[in-house]
């Protein structure tokens, strides 16, 4: 029996999910999660072999999740937990990522609860599956436009913090983080630092 943990903040979607993957005769969900801080936790409680994380999660995302759950070593024999993303947005860059994490799957929502089953059942002997179209896409994908340093400073402002905590956790000036967020606002082409940290993230440049 394989044992699944679905996590989605969705609980029309989550609940669907696992009635339609507990008719599966070989899948058993053993654990769900509606936030990435819970799917980490169920995860280290249940002992899944598949965990099926939505990316789009809060409070982080699904692969702040994945990284955090696949720390964990395996144990009494047992695998450690694989991970299968799901998400609305083909984001090439966040694939690359996740790929580089060590997720054995990416998908998107609209991928079919029996097709979904196959791809769990693949992962989990394992194998790795990524959407056709999400990987045609990362091919043509653009290179990153803002500099190291842009980017860190991106990668605090997700946080929706002030520009001063922002400056605190990168240990620059106020001043400093500003213009830093201004230039990867005129680089990408949007109004706020909100805007530009979420774009930044879609990309998968942070």
């Amino acid at each position: 029996m394989i044992r699944v943990l679905v996590a989605d903040d969705e609980a029309l979607i989550r609940g669907a999910l696992v009635a339609l993957l507990g008719l599966e005769p070989d899948l058993s969900v053993v654990a769900e999660a509606d936030t990435s801080t819970g799917a980490v936790t169920a995860a280290a409680l249940s002992r899944p072999h598949i965990a099926v994380l939505d990316l789009e999660m809060p409070p982080a995302d699904g692969l702040v999740a994945a990284e955090r759950i696949l720390r964990e070593p395996a144990t009494d024999g047992e695998p450690a937990t694989r991970i299968v993303l799901v998400t609305r947005h083909a984001r090439p860059g966040v694939l690359r990522r996740a790929l580089a994490a060590g997720v054995k799957a990416f998908v998107p929502k609209t991928t079919p609860a029996e097709r979904l089953a196959e791809i769990i059942r693949e992962v989990h002997a394992g194998r790795r599956y990524v959407d056709p179209e999400i990987a045609a896409s990362a091919l043509t994908e653009n290179d990153c436009p803002l500099t190291t340093r842009e980017l860190e400073v991106l990668r605090a402002a997700r946080s929706g913090h002030s520009i001063d905590w922002i400056a605190g956790q990168v240990h620059l000036a106020p001043g400093t983080v500003r213009n830093y967020l201004s230039s990867a606002m005129g680089k990408i082409g949007v109004s706020s630092r909100h805007a530009a940290a979420r774009r930044a993230w879609e990309q998968g440049w942070i």
